[in-house]
């Protein structure tokens, strides 16, 4: 089974970066990882050649929970969730890789601070190693749902 995982957000922002913080930390495990930073359509290109049975999407996502929860989120209902720091909306995003996939997950952990600047806040980061900890075992469709 080939799975990639897609970490998109701008690490210039703090917490919205967590997602790439999250890909770049599946890095030399059986997954593929494909670091969409703030653009994610640039990647898109690359999930397409992919073509992956399973593709995990993580983001920072405007929940309203405490700073560091991390959830599945319904891919079509994403766009009020994910923050706008995105050029084009999330759920428009992946429709373009839909076909080239065979499920989409889409994870978001709730971001405490998106001022300017670099490193997460404690919290987001106690929150993203939990989910690396998921990812390995027992795996993405364990987290729950929003």
């Amino acid at each position: 089974m080939r799975r990639v995982i897609l970490g998109i957000g701008n690490p210039l922002r703090r917490d919205d970066g967590v997602g790439v913080w999250v890909a770049e930390g599946m890095r030399g495990t059986d997954w593929e990882v494909v670091a969409g930073g703030q653009s994610a359509e640039n990647a898109l290109g690359i999930v397409r050649r992919l073509a992956p049975d399973l593709l995990v999407v993580v983001d920072a996502a405007e929940m309203g929970l405490p700073s560091g929860s991390v959830r599945r989120l319904p891919v079509d209902q994403s766009a009020r969730m994910v923050g706008s720091t995105h050029a084009l909306p999330l759920p428009f995003l992946l429709s373009m890789v839909r076909d080239r996939v065979g499920e989409i997950i889409l994870i978001g952990i709730q971001p405490g601070d998106r001022s300017v600047g670099e490193g997460l806040t404690l919290a987001v980061e106690a929150g993203a190693r939990e989910l690396l900890t998921f990812l390995a075992s027992p795996g993405p469709h364990a987290i729950p749902f929003l």
